[in-house]
């Protein structure tokens, strides 16, 4: 005896849009990481600048991490 469906690939339509929206997950977390690693990046090349370097920039040592994520936090 044998049987049928009458939604044919229904299923495999199914696993192929979970799989779509795993990737896209994997990848916005990706974006995201990279984002956040740029930043942390900038933070250390300007705490590495002395305090004058940091003043003709606008900029106290105190203040450097509110400047690189000024978009991202209200203060």
């Amino acid at each position: 005896m044998s049987y049928t469906s009458d939604i044919p690939g229904r299923n495999a339509s199914l696993g192929r849009k979970f799989g779509a929206q795993v990737l896209a997950s994997i990848g916005a977390a990706l974006t995201r990481y990279g984002r956040i690693r740029s930043r942390a990046d900038r933070v250390e090349q300007l705490q590495a600048l002395s305090d004058a370097e940091l003043a003709k920039l606008g900029l106290t040592r105190d203040r450097i991490v509110q400047h690189v994520f000024r978009d991202q936090f209200y203060y």
